[in-house]
């Protein structure tokens, strides 16, 4: 049962998305005399699954920052949603956008109830206060916490959970808006091998879902690209090394060019391994 709600269709079966999901002309981000981002062009359509790799300090966080309407760029334009950032009430925008991050975990007060944790997406608020809640929030967030399978663990506190636990907690949280774009910063990150091949399989689940948002999930590990993901970008010091179909980007020479080391990079049943030769 999918838990995501079915996207309007046009006459002719068409799926009625207006516009690019992300559009981004020569952005740049810079911070006195760093240089963040440099000359980014981007593009993230409806039905499209993003991957963005790079060594730390590479600017994938800064992108994602972007993407979220949680940041404007020093030059260039960026569109979400068809909106232009500058131009447009990010905060109007935002509740449109999906996004899980460490960032934001860490702001969660620990004796929050994950059921409440997740409902609270709705008012884009951390921490329940007075708000009031209909019967069809609180089963869309039951169903929410079951589709990451973490419907048994609803009345937990948030500070009580696991890093898995809490990773696909706030998952959970990015969908119960049904948004149009859900963008995931390191998911996997600090997860043992059982904990990361459990949320890689129910992202593969998600991404291979017709109803699903536009996804962009940021990673340093190849090992973390969920099956079902269509593109991917290489970044390196602010700027793009490549980008496209996941099959054309992925390549052993582009992978080492971001970087900046010689690797061997392997394919076996939808997912990737590299290793440094």
């Amino acid at each position: 049962m999918s838990w995501l709600r079915e996207r309007p269709e046009k006459a002719d079966g068409a799926v009625d998305l207006t516009d690019l999901m992300v559009r981004m002309d020569g952005v740049a981000v810079r911070r006195g005399a760093s240089v963040l981002l440099d000359r980014v062009d981007w593009r993230v359509e409806v039905d499209e699954r993003w991957v963005v790799l790079g060594p730390n300090g590479a600017g994938k966080t800064t992108l994602l920052r972007l993407a979220g309407a949680q940041l404007h760029p020093t030059a260039g334009s960026v569109y979400v949603l068809g909106e232009r950032l500058g131009r447009t009430d990010v905060f109007e925008l935002r509740p449109r956008i999906g996004l899980s991050s460490s960032a934001l975990a860490a702001q969660i007060p620990g004796d929050e109830r994950v059921t409440d944790l997740v409902v609270s997406a709705g008012y884009a608020v951390l921490g329940r206060w007075r708000e009031d809640y209909e019967s069809t929030d609180t089963e869309r967030a039951a169903g929410m916490l079951a589709l990451m399978g973490m419907d048994g663990l609803a009345d937990r506190r948030f500070a009580t959970l696991s890093e898995g636990e809490r990773k696909r907690v706030l998952i959970a949280r990015a969908l119960m808006t049904d948004p149009e774009l859900l963008l995931l910063d390191e998911p996997a990150a600090g997860l043992d091998l059982g904990g990361r091949e459990d949320l890689l399989s129910r992202l593969a689940t998600l991404a291979c879902d017709a109803n699903a948002p536009a996804m962009v999930l940021v990673t340093h590990h190849v090992e973390e690209i969920p099956p079902g993901f269509t593109h991917a970008m290489l970044l390196r010091d602010g700027g793009v090394v490549a980008q496209g179909l996941l099959g054309d980007v992925l390549t052993e020479a582009n992978l080492s060019a971001a970087f900046g080391a010689d690797f061997e990079l392997r394919r076996d049943a939808g997912r990737f391994a590299a290793r440094r030769r």
